[in-house]
Order: structure tokens, then sequence, then C-alpha cells
């Protein structure tokens, strides 16, 4: 349940942006921050809060994020203003960082067998994928009956349902030997990604040159370079450089980032094209997006499947190809084009998004010495989130600078053809990136890793 509700909220508050703002009279970038504030904060803590919940109690620390999440949500339906909105969704965030990487940490724990445990993070994306579904519809249909605000109510009784659930049917578990807290990696990790996505969303309205957003750049990439220092020299690392030597490792990283930039550009742009240059209600959108995540519900257990049978090159390669064409087909959309010609491009989406999850989960974790996968799962949800955040940030920014003040109604769909492109983009990634890193050599790669974080088991 608690993949349920994280899933849903990222496709109903997508729906929502145009009643958002019409009601908070927000611009571009304060659209961009609602949604970043989110991905950005969740982002930073996820390892955080994983190694937190080794330490102190996986099941407590789950059931303290689905408070906070809740109570998040709560203050989000209240919010008088966006600034009140944003605070209120990086509250959210915080609660939903205690989530994801506790229930990962439970299939990975559980489901030893690779068959299994790829069919099982299978499930886990169809659980995600149904979260996404439900959103757009179950967010036009709320929009439309009562407003924006509604939308944050469902997470509320399906948190207290969740927590009860935990409570009765969840066990406490710790690691056996817990990462010690490293405060200032988390500092740095939020610093650099603070840092870059302002100076991303900004620039259009500050300017690329002003000091502004040249120093906001400048203190991202210093934060960066004080992790790659600082981090080797700590015996228990947030993170774990030496993972990176490994290239299936550093291949699902990169296409965490490339899809889910792809999945997060297309849902910021393709919301504001039905709604603000087509015109139609949050429900109607709501049912045209939903090709999207149906088709992501149907083929993430099949993904489980092939990732189980034949390995992750196969959906890799389906799921490259599917987005780049997606992202392709719709930037030569129009506001004349027949709107049921977008069910083919959505639908070419949902199957790549659909057969992404996996193979990303699954290359992350395996191979690595059991003790290591639940950080290596982390990491991977880790790049999901900014690839998020990243994707509505550069697509965003790149629409702003596209319509340069011009009207967001009439304007759109020229300013958004570059966006659309980078979603394409972003398929060719996930496909070119699968390709190179499901290799033999590559595979080796990964062999030698796990021998080096852990001789017993090579």
């Amino acid at each position: 349940m608690s993949l349920l509700i994280v899933g849903l909220d990222n496709t109903i508050v997508q729906v929502a942006l145009p009643s958002i703002r019409a009601d908070l009279d927000a611009s571009l970038s304060g659209l961009q921050w609602t949604v970043d504030a989110y991905t950005l904060v969740l982002a930073s803590l996820l390892m955080l809060a994983g190694s937190t919940a080794d330490r102190i109690g996986r099941r407590r620390v789950f059931q303290t994020g689905l408070v906070v999440f809740a109570l998040g949500s709560l203050a989000c339906s209240l919010a008088p203003t966006l600034e009140w909105l944003i605070a209120a969704r990086v509250l959210q965030a915080v609660g939903g960082s205690m989530l994801n990487p506790v229930a990962m940490s439970i299939i990975t724990n559980t489901f030893t067998d690779p068959r299994e445990r790829a069919q099982a993070i299978g499930v886990w994306g169809a659980v995600s994928g149904l979260g996404m579904a439900l959103g757009p519809v179950l967010g036009g249909v709320l929009i439309n009956a009562v407003g924006w605000e509604a939308i944050f109510w469902i997470n509320i009784p399906v948190g207290i349902a969740a927590i009860v659930l935990t409570a009765v049917y969840v066990p406490e578990s710790r690691a056996a030997r817990p990462r010690r807290p490293d405060p200032v990696g988390q500092l740095l990790v939020l610093a650099f990604l603070a840092a870059l996505t302002f100076g991303i969303i900004e620039g259009p309205n500050l300017g690329w040159a002003s000091p502004v957003i040249i120093g906001a750049f400048a203190a991202s990439a210093a934060s960066l370079a004080g992790l790659l220092r600082y981090e080797p020299r700590r015996a228990d690392p947030l993170l774990d450089l030496r993972f990176f030597r490994s290239a299936p490792f550093s291949g699902a990283v990169l296409i965490a980032i490339s899809g889910f930039a792809a999945l997060a550009g297309m849902l910021f742009l393709g919301t504001l094209y039905l709604q603000e240059a087509r015109g139609l209600s949050a429900l109607h959108a709501g049912l045209w997006m939903l090709p999207i995540a149906a088709a992501t519900v149907i083929f993430s257990p099949i993904a489980g499947r092939l990732v189980g049978v034949r390995g992750t090159r196969l959906p890799l390669i389906i799921s490259g190809v599917s987005m780049t064409a997606a992202g392709a087909i719709l930037a030569v959309f129009t506001v004349d084009t027949p709107l049921a010609w977008i069910l083919l491009p959505y639908a070419l989406f949902g199957l790549g998004f659909g057969m992404l999850n996996t193979p990303i989960t699954n290359t992350a974790v395996s191979g690595m010495p059991r003790a290591q996968a639940g950080l290596a799962a982390s990491v991977a949800s880790t790049s999901r989130q900014v690839g998020q955040s990243l994707g509505v940030a550069v697509i965003g920014a790149v629409v702003a600078t596209g319509l340069e003040g011009r009207a967001l109604t009439t304007d759109f769909t020229r300013a958004s053809r570059p966006g659309f492109l980078i979603v394409a983009a972003g398929g060719l990634v996930v496909l070119l990136v699968g390709l190179a890193t499901t290799t033999a050599r590559a595979r080796a790669s990964a062999d030698r890793v796990a021998a080096a974080l852990d001789p017993a088991h090579g």
C-alpha cells in the first residue's frame, strides 16, 4: 500500500498542475517546484532513510514514514499559497523517503532466488503502475468534484490502513551490522541536487548568465567534487563509489536517471498539453493519459518474467525503442492533431516504462553480496528520483525558454516540441546503455566488484 500511494502521488499531482496554476496564480517554474520539491527531497533522503531503518528498525521507520507522509498530504490540502504547498510537499517527501527503501529491502532479503526476486520486483513495478493508473482518473474525478486539494486527501486513509497492516503483518527487523550515519555525505548530496535543480529551474527567469544561477551551478559542482573526495575515505560511506566500477550497476543508475527523466517530462508536458493547449478538463485529461499507466501495469510483471528467464537485455531494448518512438511522435503533435492519435504514443511510452523498472532494480542488486543489496537498491531508487527531478527541471526550463513570455495556452505546443525530443533522447539513452551494459564483458566487471566487496562471495 505504501508503493500504491507513492505511485499515486506521482501522477495525481501532475494532472492537478493546471488547476493549481489557476487557483494559486503559479508560474511555470512554480509548477516545476511543486513537483521537484517532492522528488528532490525524496532523492536526497532515500539512502539516509534506508540506513536508519537498518539501524533502529525497519518497521519503526516504515510506520514513521507513513505518518509523516499522511501529515504532509493533509498540509498540502490546506495550502493557501504556492509557497505553503511547496513546503508541504517537502514534508511529504520526508515521509516518502522512509517507504520505498524498506519495501525494497523486504523484497531483496525475502526473495534470494534470482528468478523469484525478478518476478517479485515485477509485482513491485505493477503495484507502482497501479498507483500511476489510478492517479490521473482519480485525480480528475476529485478535481472536477471538489478541487485540487482533494487529491491529497486520498493519501490519508490509505496511509492509516498501511500503518495498521504493517503493525499486524510486518515483523520488526534490523541489519546485523548497520552502517554508521554519514551527515557530511548527506549534506553534500542535498546541496548538489538542490543547487543543480535551482539553477536549471530558475535559469530562464533570472537569466543563465546571472550571478545567482552561475553561483548555483558552481555550488553544485563543488558539492559533487566534495562528495567524490570525502566518501571513499569513510568506512561506511553513504554512497559506496566502488559500486560504480560495475558496468551493469553504473548502467542501471544512468538508465534510471534517463528513463525516469523521460517519464517525468512526459507527464509534465502531457497534462499541460491536454489541459492548457487542448482545453480538456482534469477528468478528461486523466482518461486520455490512462494508456501510459495501464500499459505500465500490464507490462511490469511481464518484464519481471522476462528478466527471470532471459535477463535484462531484451526488456531494456523494448523499453528504449518504445520510449524513443513515443517522444518522437509527440514532438510533431499540434493543437490540430486528432486527439485519438495520442493513444499510440501514450501506449508506447507505457510499454517502455513498464519494461524499465524491473531491469533497473534487478541489475542494481544482482551479483552484489547480500549485505550490500539494500544499499545498491537504495542507490537505484535514488537515481529514479534524481531522474524525475531533472526531467521536470530541464524540460520545464526548455519550455519556459521557448515561450519567452508568451501565453502557456496559445504557444505551448510549439514551445514543448524540444521537450518531447528530450523525452525521446531519454529513451535512446536507455536503449544504448542497455545494449552496452548487458554484454559478457560488462557482467565480468560486476563479478569483480562483488568479489572485491565480499571476498567470500567470489
